[in-house]
């Protein structure tokens, strides 16, 4: 008889460990994912380490978002502990589908149906029966939805938010069944909703005491619906936006209304004499004159923080009586407001010193007075628009370097900022975003400064600044690697060593390159293997630019989900290619000559996530009806364009000459 072997550890001895990772607690990997739920590419790396780690993360998640209608069934069976679900990626959700997860699904809590188009009533009534946690549905866009599916949805007696947007079949009859059964709604989208009167509204008023928030824009109501809403004790926000039924007198009602009220939002609140007193951002973009009168109305609302008055015709007086309101603000914009001048907004800005966002884009008026008075006044500022301000010295933007270092939002499009208002303007070291379009005056030197002073930079618009070349994008990526964003489109100077050079800002979400025909797929080629994060690019009148680029941005850009080839010398091989990219989303692919009918429909049936494409109208007889009809039940709108070849006129009514076929 063999004798048993006997294995002896010494105390002093440790024991073996075939994973170390074993030894962390599931609480500590937990907190290690909290960490990381801002960076989908770290959560993958994760799971991927070791096998405990990959069934923990699936645990872990919560949100799910997947990429297609395909994946949605796959995907719940990995993470079971999903309670809310983003199918805004899914248009081919179908009753089935919803039964399904619904039956595997009762912890679910929020869900979004926006762009699924093929489930019913009886879908979302088996939805809502097995998954009573549920409190919050998106059913936005879904014009086909009748009154039947209201219905259903009365019966999550849970529901806590609701958007019915552009649902323009629901009338009356749905929202009231929604009114009965959803007594703990706070919430209610209904923009858009044609059929529904003041009879619907009223109802939800009535029975769901708890709504904090309406937006009733473009309904047709009046202001007979008035009076119950403004007897609800918790409302904050109320968007009428667009309700011709409501007139002045109608919203004069609101002086006797709810004392919670902080959001208002329509075309004609001049009756606010004595509104909601707790009252705190105020929209009035595009709608009537502030005048004296009108500002008056609002000088004992003290909390209010913040009011839009774009597009608005102002009058000194008028912006004068605001800067004696007792409300501090702290927003405060006029953007394409006539009438603005520096008189008036000197004034302003000395009593509202406290402001933090401040937008003047298009008051042409203004002059280095304002400027000098608004960095003077508002040192705290964060951000400063002020697009289009064209008689606006040089010498003004100095002053906002030297006075507003707080500065991290800094828009100063097609203004006559040179070299030193950038040296001066780098001194603001907190500063994300940059905008620099259309400004001839700057070149690589002023550039250099903003890099060498600007770390933070996120995002950088260069769009038409002429005077820029390789040099200074080229010292904007050794100084600002944090970079998300940038725009240098039709800067013809601009070439490959651009392109190498931004390819060490691994964070880079947005490229365009509009219109930079010096630039090639070599460029192109080196910025996707390196900055895998890229979502959005537009190469368009990139004629350099071929299938040699697409092949590595199929390869690498994996997040992509937006992207301009026109006027490219992309062919169907190159298009082709895209298809593997699941998260690609819109394409515009106008005046490709090396693009084929037979390539475009093989194309276009091979990327299953697409959402919108743009495709010139010469093409459509060429193609099948029913690939129109299986990309419409895809969720996929395809806009026809009939834009001619050799000619294109830009917003500032500029002939740019493109390149012509061969």
């Amino acid at each position: 008889m063999k004798k048993q072997k006997s294995i002896i550890l010494k105390m002093d001895e440790p024991l073996p460990i075939s994973n170390p990772f074993d030894l962390l607690t599931e609480e500590i990997i937990f907190a290690i994912l909290d960490s990381l739920n801002d960076d989908a590419f770290s959560k993958k790396s994760f799971s991927l380490v070791c096998k405990s780690f990959y069934f923990i993360e699936s645990r872990h998640r919560k949100t799910l978002r997947p990429l297609s209608s395909d994946l949605v069934l796959r995907t719940l069976k990995r993470y079971r502990f999903v309670s809310e679900l983003d199918l805004s990626l899914c248009p081919r959700v179908d009753d089935a589908a919803l039964t399904q997860i619904a039956s595997s699904r009762s912890s679910l809590r929020s869900i979004n149906l926006s762009r699924s188009r093929l489930f019913t009533h009886n879908g979302l009534s088996s939805l809502v029966a097995n998954c009573a946690g549920l409190v919050e549905i998106d059913l936005s866009n879904r014009a086909e939805l009748t009154d039947m599916a209201a219905a259903a949805i009365a019966e999550a007696k849970n529901l806590e938010r609701l958007s019915l947007l552009r649902c323009k079949m629901i009338t009356d009859m749905g929202i009231g069944c929604v009114a009965v059964g959803c007594k703990k709604l706070r919430f209610i989208n209904l923009k858009w909703c044609l059929r529904v009167s003041d009879l619907g509204v009223g109802l939800i008023a009535m029975k769901c005491k708890q709504i904090r928030a309406m937006d009733l824009s473009y309904v047709p109501i009046t202001e007979k619906c008035l009076p119950p809403i403004l007897e609800l004790e918790h409302l904050e926000d109320l968007v009428l936006e667009g309700c011709p039924g409501i007139d002045d007198d109608g919203l004069a009602t609101l002086k006797h209304g709810s004392k919670s009220l902080k959001n208002v939002s329509h075309v004609g609140l001049s009756s606010l004499t004595h509104g909601a007193e707790y009252l705190q951002h105020l929209f009035l973009a595009y709608s009537l004159s502030v005048t004296a009168d009108l500002a008056k109305c609002l000088h004992n609302i003290s909390r209010l923080q913040s009011i839009k008055l774009d597009g608005c015709s102002v009058t000194t007086s008028g912006i004068k009586a605001i800067g004696n309101w007792l409300a501090s603000l702290k927003e405060l914009s006029l953007s394409k407001c006539s009438g603005v001048t520096d008189e008036c907004l000197s004034f302003l800005v000395q009593t509202h010193k406290e402001l933090r966002k401040l937008d003047i884009t298009c008051c042409s008026k203004i002059t280095y007075a304002s400027i000098d008075s608004i960095t003077n006044s508002c040192t705290s500022l964060t951000s400063l628009r002020m697009e289009s301000c064209s008689l606006v010295s040089k010498d003004a933007f100095v002053l906002i370097g030297q006075r507003c270092r707080f500065l991290e939002e800094l828009d100063v499009t097609d203004d006559e900022i040179d070299n030193e208002g950038l040296k001066s303007i780098s001194r603001c070291s907190k500063l994300l975003t940059l905008k620099l379009g259309i400004c001839s005056n700057i070149t690589d030197d002023g550039l250099t400064h903003v890099a060498n002073g600007c770390s933070k930079l996120k995002e950088l618009d260069l769009y038409r600044s002429s005077g820029i070349t390789d040099e200074g994008i080229t010292a904007i990526a050794h100084g600002c690697p944090a970079l998300e964003m940038i725009n240098i489109a039709y800067n013809d100077k601009i070439t490959d060593t651009s392109l190498i050079s931004l390819s060490k800002c691994m964070l880079l979400k947005a490229l365009e390159i509009r219109g930079c025909h010096s630039v090639s797929s070599v460029g192109l080629s080196a910025i996707v293997m390196e900055c895998r994060q890229l979502m959005v690019l537009d190469i368009k009148k990139c004629t350099n630019i071929n299938d040699n680029g697409m092949i590595p941005v199929a390869q690498f850009s994996k997040n992509l989900k937006q992207i301009n080839l026109s006027y490219c010398s992309v062919t169907d091989v190159g298009l082709l290619a895209l298809a593997s990219i699941k998260r690609l989303q819109c394409m515009t692919i106008l005046h490709l000559s090396g693009l084929t009918p037979n390539g475009l429909a093989a194309a276009l049936l091979a990327c299953r996530g697409l959402t919108k494409v743009k495709l010139h109208t010469s093409f459509k007889p060429l193609l099948p009806q029913s690939l129109f009809e299986y990309m419409e039940a895809r969720g996929c709108a395809l806009h026809w364009r009939d834009k001619a070849f050799q000619v294109e006129i830009d917003p500032k009514g500029w002939e740019i000459a493109l390149w012509k076929k061969s």
